[in-house]
């Protein structure tokens, strides 16, 4: 027993031995180092905010775009009620049509996800918040008989009012803050679409959107998915530079093009077949996923992880420590 105990400590020793440390020593305090850069980096943070404030935009309201662009308000509204719009024929996880449903090969991610934020178009953006317009006896006559008449019907009527508002012979005419139409079988689809048309100027249909069984009321897909199907924000964004075209993803309002890091996502929507594919957002979130997986499994992968031994760059950047070894 005594010869291994002495065979360990002789061990013990010489790795010891063998694990000193016999270069030079350099005194360096990380704790100093981390306060002073988190000092630093707040002064110029506060310094930038004053000087710079922030880039933020006042908000699209509905109210807003209904006041400045009442013709487009009412033609967005018609096609929520026919069921026409993006958003009444987009699919999941909004409802389950399928006019934005992006699919390549076996992935099918909208359909494994299914509908998760169900939107009716024609009741959540026009029939439930017209409910709740108090002391409208007409408008209450209206909404029963639109209500009550069998599909085929409703749909005449609100195909008629939408072409009616799209016609070249006989144009809407937009009259003080109200939409004019020829005369045509809309049956009470035109007082539907001018109280909707009150209710959205006067802030309420903004309010209305809003309306949850939740006590704050924070979730604004409805009111943004009903602007989105109309220009106002298409139209917002061209001006702000923000279109998927203009490199949008990586923008900023009031100021581009912002976050640059972006630009290695934005960069594939500028090219074929991305820029024209109707599953393009697919396939750029496939070609990122597959350049990040490479990009973690950069150790595992022959060939690339011999790179750095047959293009030594390292050896330049550290090249104090590369030398100090030699000596």
């Amino acid at each position: 027993m005594s010869s291994l105990a002495a065979y360990r400590a002789r061990w013990r020793a010489e790795n010891d031995a063998a694990r000193q440390w016999t270069g030079g020593y350099r005194r360096y305090d990380l704790v100093k180092e981390v306060v002073v850069a988190i000092g630093v980096v707040l002064a110029i943070v506060v310094v930038l905010s004053v000087l710079f404030s922030s880039p933020d935009e006042r908000p699209s309201t509905i109210a807003q775009w209904s006041q400045q662009m009442p013709l487009d308000f009412v033609q967005t509204a018609s096609t929520e009620l026919d069921g026409t719009s993006a958003t009444a024929t987009y699919g999941p996880p909004y409802n389950n049509a399928s006019g934005s449903v992006q699919h390549e090969a076996f992935i099918h991610l909208q359909q494994w996800l299914g509908v998760s934020h169900p939107i009716d178009a024609p009741l959540d953006f026009v029939i439930a918040p017209l409910r709740q317009v108090p002391d409208q006896p007409a408008l209450t006559a209206a909404l029963a008989a639109y209500q009550h008449a069998p599909a085929v019907t409703q749909s005449r009527w609100a195909t008629s009012y939408a072409n009616a508002l799209q016609s070249t012979e006989h144009p809407p005419t937009v009259v003080g803050e109200r939409v004019v139409v020829a005369p045509g079988d809309y049956g009470p689809v035109a007082l539907m679409m001018s109280s909707l048309l009150a209710l959205a100027q006067s802030g309420g249909l903004d309010g209305a959107l809003l309306t949850s069984g939740q006590f704050f009321q924070t979730d604004y897909t409805k009111p943004l998915l009903f602007m989105a199907d109309g220009s106002v924000l298409t139209d917002r964004a061209q001006a702000e530079h923000l279109l998927g075209s203009q490199w949008g993803m990586m923008n900023e309002t009031g100021s581009y093009p912002g976050q640059v890091w972006l630009w290695l996502y934005t960069f594939w929507y500028q090219v074929s077949p991305f820029d024209s594919s109707p599953n393009g957002d697919l396939l750029v979130m496939t070609v990122m996923g597959v350049l990040s997986l490479a990009f973690i499994l950069v150790p595992f992968l022959p060939l690339v992880r011999d790179i750095p031994r047959w293009v030594p760059v390292h050896r330049l950047i550290w090249r104090e420590h590369y030398r100090a070894t030699r000596g």
